[in-house]
């Protein structure tokens, strides 16, 4: 095997000889794996959790559920978001 497919192999060889993991060492945008996912849970999340609410009190308001109906629907499906939610808190609580 030659240098140039050896180097290949490893990583991307660039025209200079230089792999990509030579070239970014900090990774996408100067931020670690886990710095990248760890935003991504922290806001993607919470903005998509927002939007199901959206979703749940607009259909609650269109199908005229009143104020038992409304509950109920925000109980049922909004139950699993608040699992995860609390699984956040305690993983931060207790530090894990």
């Amino acid at each position: 095997m030659t240098a140039a497919r050896a180097q290949a192999v490893e990583g991307r060889a660039t025209s200079e000889g230089q792999t990509t993991a030579e070239m970014a060492p900090g990774g996408m945008f100067g931020l670690t794996e886990e710095q990248v996912s760890e935003f991504g849970l922290t806001f993607g999340l919470t903005g998509f959790i927002l939007f199901m609410l959206f979703i749940i009190w607009n259909l609650a308001r269109e199908s005229k559920a009143g104020r038992l109906g409304t509950f109920v629907l925000f109980f049922v499906l909004a139950f699993g978001m608040l699992g995860f939610i609390a699984k956040q808190i305690l993983t931060w609580f207790l530090d894990i």
